[in-house]
């Protein structure tokens, strides 16, 4: 939102500089921007005046004219027709830089004649496109001074930074209220009285809508004026839109613009001439379609508010108007429209065709209802003055929609919420600036919102209104009470695991993926998901429409993408959430990752591999034991999910009951379900799901436990049923004597010839460490009878011999 000083003092009567007013501009939260001065480009330009102006001797078009820019006579070659002795113009010196073109003025010899300076055109300042001489100025201009001076162009500009919720400042008054309610003047008094008609308006209006669609446009007030003339609009208007960024059209174009930056009360004029019939407000029909005055076609639907007559439509209720009935240099009788419109539907439409305009903003963020009448009149009586004519009477249909409302606000809830103790008073008296009504009834206010400030529904927001214009620096430093407990730590125990986990994988040569918790429901129904209360209404597109029921899905796609550009080793993680369902517990934290490719740097002496289920198998368990669990403890079973590859995948769980992780090579039929080229291997480690520990973490390692004594091996081989894990073998093995036995590996199956179908053979070593003492044979002996026994408990299996 952009507007001049000089525009700010037409409402408030003030004698604040510019410094002071953004400053509290600022303070009541309406932030200033950006604070320009346009003089102060131009300082260095000043009224001179031509004493004479002769033929240059050289050059037929140029003149050597004598300049005196005040104290000084200077020499001047100029081009310009209009150079003629006694006039008075614009004179930059030498070494000025020319707004309009970026020219830098040295001191030259312009064919053979000295020339220093230059007398200045309107394009050459940057005020417009006239360049057909230079600026004549008037007879009483002062010679010497600033010439922004004279032609009023020490005019600061303010822009502001306007939060959704004050549309009300969307006007000049607006601002100017809020300025006035902080003591720094007082806003005046609008001349908003009806201007009576004259004759009755040949072009009537009506809405056309249904019950359930009114409020669409629930008020339309129109008024016709005839013979008038559009001519460009006066300098002072032309000047107070180029000041804000707009573009000066015609008289009556300008009005409207005046009246919604002035007011905050967008306006539309038609020609009367080229409307048929009468207008009303409807939505539009299938197929219609309008020629807007940004010069584009927009094919309309049935949600979209049109402005019509017999025709079709004229424009879009609360967007923008149409080509075919706009105004002209040749209009003369002319259709004033001021209405109210849905923000909603008016969003909406903006939305739906791209059209961003200044009413737009506006009707979307809601204009004051009770303004459409009055801003009729101001905007009758500034066309009736800069271009004549005759008005007809207001025509009317709707009604002003019920805004009034009624809150009660207790003065101790300015201290309570506010922060501020401030006497009752006071408080009236901030609001009643602001233009609401109060009424004091015991202990309570009684306020009625004004009909601009639809953003107010509430005790807090009266409070906060109050605490606004007093001013948030006014709200003492209360400290905090020290509490004589330690704090209880920010992070939890889950935070820390997320970050822990990110560390561990990014140790293990996995790149972080930070991928969109949505996935297609196609691909989540392949991963168990994929219900009706995961899928999104409102998605961000058609492909991310359901929340991702596991991670892996997001990190395949990723894969795809990489392996597509060429990428064919990729090794990606992701710590984040999934979802089993809408109700509260059904998120989870869950770590997962996908390798695909070889495993390995590519090199001379080392020969590289294909990943396989035993690589997430190793992520897996790597990450467990790096957040500190004893992997030990967790069993081992080939219990996937169904999107793992049954045979070449597993889980650990802690008990029956709790799922740790899952890990192994992807389902082929998932992969080519998302078109991804395979094999891939992944693992999914739920941290949730992980006991929080009973201990309190420490960062200190614990003692090196290093035996000076000979360590002992001895290598065993069983028979065993085929479905029999090596984890039952070695967990078997393992538990035989628990201090002695400090290493179990599996270092051969075989199954074939010799041994007999169905089974196979496992073979493994374990290794003694004793601690105090060098074992005899025959302890070595008792300890692996120990062994032979638990393990043929636990498998069924027998001794190979």
């Amino acid at each position: 939102m952009k507007f001049t000083l000089r525009w700010l003092r037409e409402h408030l009567d003030t004698n604040a500089d510019t410094k002071t007013i953004a400053g509290t501009l600022t303070r009541l939260g309406l932030e200033v921007e950006n604070l320009h001065d346009p003089a102060a480009a131009l300082r260095s330009f000043t009224v001179a005046q031509v004493l004479s102006a002769e033929p240059h001797p050289n050059a037929d078009k140029l003149r050597v004219c004598t300049v005196d820019v005040g104290g000084e006579v200077l020499q001047v070659v100029c081009g310009a027709p209009n150079a003629r002795a006694g006039m008075k113009g614009v004179f930059a010196r030498t070494g000025s830089t020319i707004p309009g073109t970026g020219l830098h003025l040295k001191p030259a010899k312009i064919r053979g004649v000295e020339s220093n300076g230059m007398l200045c055109s309107m394009r050459e300042m940057g005020l417009s496109d006239e360049h057909e001489g230079i600026i004549d100025l008037p007879a009483d201009a002062p010679i010497g001074k600033p010439f922004a001076e004279v032609l009023g162009l020490d005019d600061p500009v303010f822009e502001i930074k306007l939060t959704p919720n004050r549309q009300d400042c969307l006007g000049v008054r607006g601002i100017a209220r809020d300025l006035a309610a902080a003591g720094l003047g007082t806003l005046k008094p609008l001349d908003a009285k009806a201007v009576p008609g004259g004759f009755k308006s040949p072009i009537g209006v009506r809405l056309d809508f249904t019950p359930q669609t009114a409020s669409a446009c629930p008020l339309f007030v129109g008024r016709h004026i005839r013979n008038v003339k559009n001519a460009p609009s006066p300098r002072w208007l032309q000047d107070r839109l180029r000041a804000i960024g707009l573009r000066p059209i015609s008289t009556l174009v300008d009005i409207t613009n005046l009246v919604t930056f002035d007011l905050d009360r967008p306006l539309h004029v038609f020609d009367a001439d080229k409307v048929r019939g009468g207008i009303q407000a409807r939505l539009a029909r299938p197929g219609e379609k309008l020629h807007a005055l940004d010069g584009k076609d927009y094919a309309l639907d049935g949600e979209i508010c049109v402005i019509a007559d017999e025709s079709g439509p004229l424009g879009l209720g609360g967007v923008m108007g149409g080509e075919a009935s706009g105004v002209s240099e040749t209009t003369r009788n002319v259709f004033i429209e001021a209405a109210l419109f849905d923000p909603m539907r008016t969003a909406a439409t903006g939305r739906r065709l791209g059209i961003q305009s200044d009413a737009r903003y506006r009707f979307e963020r809601g204009v004051d209802p009770a303004f459409v009448r009055p801003g009729m009149e101001v905007a009758t009586r500034l066309v009736l003055e800069l271009c004549g004519g005759e008005p007809s009477e207001v025509v009317v249909a709707g009604a002003e929609p019920d805004w009034r409302r009624s809150i009660q606000l207790r003065p101790s809830r300015v201290r309570d919420l506010g922060g501020l103790d401030l006497a009752e008073r006071e408080q009236v008296r901030i609001l009643e600036a602001l233009g609401f009504a109060v009424k004091s009834d015991d202990d309570v206010l009684r306020v009625q919102v004004p009909s601009w400030r639809s953003d107010i529904h509430g005790e807090a927001d009266l409070v906060e209104e109050v605490t606004r214009v007093y001013g948030y620096d006014a709200i003492p430093a209360v400290p905090l009470p020290r509490r004589p407990v330690v704090a209880k730590p920010a992070i939890d125990v889950g935070q820390r695991r997320v970050r822990a986990a990110r560390r561990a994988l990014a140790g293990r040569g996995l790149y972080e993926a930070v991928t969109p918790s949505f996935v297609s429901r196609a691909h989540a129904e392949l991963f168990g998901g994929g219900a009706d209360a995961l899928v999104l209404s409102n998605p961000m597109s058609s492909d991310l429409d359901t929340m991702r029921p596991c991670i892996l899905p997001s990190l395949i796609v990723a894969v795809g993408r990489n392996v597509a550009h060429g990428m064919n080793d990729v090794a990606l993680f992701e710590v984040g959430p999934q979802y089993a369902g809408d109700r509260p517990g059904d998120q989870a934290a869950v770590a997962a990752g996908i390798r695909r490719g070889q495993s390995g740097p590519r090199h001379w002496s080392a020969r590289p591999r294909d990943v396989d289920a035993f690589d997430a198998k190793g992520d897996a368990i790597g990450l467990l034991m790096a957040l500190g669990f004893a992997v030990e403890s967790a069993q081992l079973s080939d219990a996937s999910p169904p999107w793992y590859h049954p045979g070449r995948s597993g889980v650990l769980r802690l008990g029956p009951k709790t799922l740790l992780a899952a890990f192994g090579e992807l389902h082929p039929r998932v992969l080519a379900a998302m078109d991804v080229k395979g094999p891939l291997v992944g693992f999914e480690v739920y941290l949730d799901a992980m006991p929080i520990p009973k201990a309190k973490g420490t960062r200190a390692r614990p003692p090196l436990a290093v035996s000076d004594l000979p360590s002992v091996e001895r290598d065993f081989a069983f028979l065993v049923e085929r479905q029999v894990s090596a984890e039952q073998i070695t967990r078997a093995a393992k538990s035989a004597d628990k201090e002695l036995i400090t290493e179990v590996r599996v270092f051969d199956v075989y199954e074939g010839a010799g041994v007999p179908e169905g089974r196979k053979s496992v073979a493994f070593s374990i290794r003694l460490e004793p601690k105090d003492r060098t074992l005899t044979e025959a302890e070595i002996d008792a300890v692996a009878d120990k062994v032979v026994a638990a393990v043929v408990k636990a498998s069924g299996g027998a001794l190979r011999s």
